[in-house]
Parts: C-alpha cells; structure tokens; sequence
C-alpha cells in the first residue's frame, strides 16, 4: 500500500495513531494489544526518513512516540475528551437515576435529554464541586 500525506497531514495521522492506541492499551497493563503497538510503531518509524526524528525514540528494540511527542500537548487533548465523556456518562446516569432508572425510549427521550443538560450545565458551572456521596459504613 502506498499512502501519500503532506507534512502536515502526516504529523496529524501521527496524533491519531497515538490517541488511538492510547484509548486502546493505556489501561490493559500487561495485557496490551500488540498488533496496535506494532501499528503505531510502523507509522511512527517513518518519522526518520520525514524530519520528525525527535517525535520517535527506540525502546527495547521498537520505534515508540518520543516523550517529546507524549509531552508536546497530545494527552491534554486526551484529557479534555476524557472529562467530556465523564461528564456525559455522569450526567446521563443521574438523569436516569431521577426517572427510577427506566431504559431510555422515544416517549422519555426529551425527558431524559432536559435533565441531561441540567446536570451538564451545572458541571461546566461547577464542575463536580456540587456532587456528593453519602458513603455506609
């Protein structure tokens, strides 16, 4: 396969490849799914012959994303997306909660939906500074 990208295009597939594998294998430890590290591996490997050579290091024999690459702002873009689906899931699941925890359907959909961006808007008000858990003992 011959695949033909720009600088520009090239250094955003890079961002790509990395995230995907991120949401993949950061949270296998042990477990991670090889054939996306070697994917990832490959397309960072023609960092060299592209003048991105500080965008890659070797480690224990393979091309990996440099720390420069990891530190140049790539997981603040994963952070943001992470908060954002926190917040969505958590808003979701307190709508629900509010409703006796019925299955979402067409007839609650916009019942659903109001409480959803209630429950967003005083997150982006006050983040999770207002949620409390009562804890048994």
């Amino acid at each position: 396969m011959d695949l033909k990208l720009t600088q520009k295009q090239f250094r955003r597939l890079l961002d790509l490849v990395y995230i995907g594998n991120w949401v993949l294998n950061s949270t296998r430890g042990d477990d991670r799914i090889r054939e996306y590290d070697q994917v990832e591996s490959l397309v960072f490997s023609h960092c060299l012959q592209n003048g991105m050579a500080k965008l890659t290091e070797l480690y224990e024999g393979e091309l990996i994303p440099s720390r420069a690459f990891a530190e140049g702002g790539i997981h603040e873009a994963i952070m943001a997306y992470e908060d954002n689906v926190f917040f969505e899931i958590l808003a979701q699941e307190l709508a629900l909660r509010d409703l006796d925890d019925p299955p979402i359907t067409e007839e609650n959909y916009d019942e659903v939906m109001e409480r959803m961006n209630e429950y967003l808007g005083e997150f982006q008000r006050h983040g999770t500074d207002n949620v409390t858990v009562e804890i048994e003992e």
